[in-house]
């Protein structure tokens, strides 16, 4: 279990899980439907590490598929990736993070019901993660930024339909190469951000397992909270019934933020928001 700050708690002892009093021996239990999760972060450091999270994800799926239009969309994240990157100094803003993480978890040292063993391998794995962040040498991916063939691509994406054959018969060659040889350079690329990219998947781990969800009723579809400011919270995550008709629209700073449920007709229509109560899982991701 783990508190407010991040840190692990020692469980205590429970009894047995016993099976359902409908359970059939020999048939797989009937499990509830994994809820749909919305987050809305409340800084602009966890809103752009959102961000390259989605962004990783993408080229993750994409990488080891063999078409072209796989090779491609792994290729449009990277330049994304890489546009993010020349908006922020991306390293100082990771490692700051990860000090800060470091410092709230050694607070709890000397707290006897904290699970030391858990807490010193999660301090290690931040060490390790800083350490790696330190041993690139200036600019992270600076090597892509400077390609030629990456930045001819990269001019065109800008354009609705730039990148036809037409337009860059250099990366129409490339898409034509077998797929070992695209997905091998593709690889290498992505390579560029595993130091931030493994850095940035603890901090969010960290982050989302500082709290637990709480049950939350909307009263007439909304709900809002307001924060305190000495302890900002981070990030804001709803976890809704998929058997709900409702997603939920949220919108916040440092102060308050505010969850509206809206309803779904369709996707000609607008949504609306409903005036039910509306029950949801809540956390207030503090560190």
């Amino acid at each position: 279990m783990t508190t407010s700050s991040g840190t692990i708690v020692k469980e205590r002892p429970t009894k047995d899980h016993a099976e359902p009093a409908d359970a059939v021996p020999g048939k797989p239990v009937k499990t509830a439907p994994e809820k749909v999760l919305y987050e809305q972060p409340l800084n602009e450091r966890i809103r752009t590490f959102l961000r390259l999270e989605y962004l990783f994800k993408q080229a993750s799926y994409h990488l080891p598929r063999e078409s072209e239009w796989d090779s491609r969309a792994t290729l449009t994240c990277i330049l994304e990736i890489l546009d993010i990157f020349g908006n922020t100094n991306l390293k100082s803003e990771t490692l700051k993070e990860l000090e800060r993480h470091s410092a709230s978890m050694k607070r709890h040292e000397q707290n006897p019901d904290i699970d030391h063993a858990q807490l010193s391998s999660l301090l290690s794995e931040i060490s390790a993660r800083m350490e790696g962040m330190h041993q690139v040498n200036g600019q992270i991916a600076n090597q892509l930024k400077s390609s030629e063939f990456l930045v001819s691509i990269r001019k065109r994406c800008a354009i609705p339909g730039g990148t036809c054959d037409f337009d860059l018969p250099a990366f129409h060659y490339w898409l034509k190469q077998p797929s070992k040889s695209r997905t091998r350079d593709l690889a290498l690329w992505l390579g560029h951000f595993d130091a931030i990219g493994q850095a940035i998947q603890l901090i969010l781990q960290l982050t989302r397992n500082s709290t637990a969800m709480q049950l939350t009723l909307a009263n007439g579809g909304v709900y809002q909270r307001t924060l305190d400011p000495n302890r900002p919270c981070q990030l804001v995550r709803i976890a809704l019934s998929p058997d709900l008709p409702y997603f939920a629209e949220l919108s916040g700073g440092r102060h308050r933020f505010t969850a509206r449920f809206m309803m779904f007709p369709n996707a000609e229509a607008r949504g609306k928001q409903t005036d039910q109560d509306v029950e949801f899982d809540l956390a207030c991701c503090v560190i």
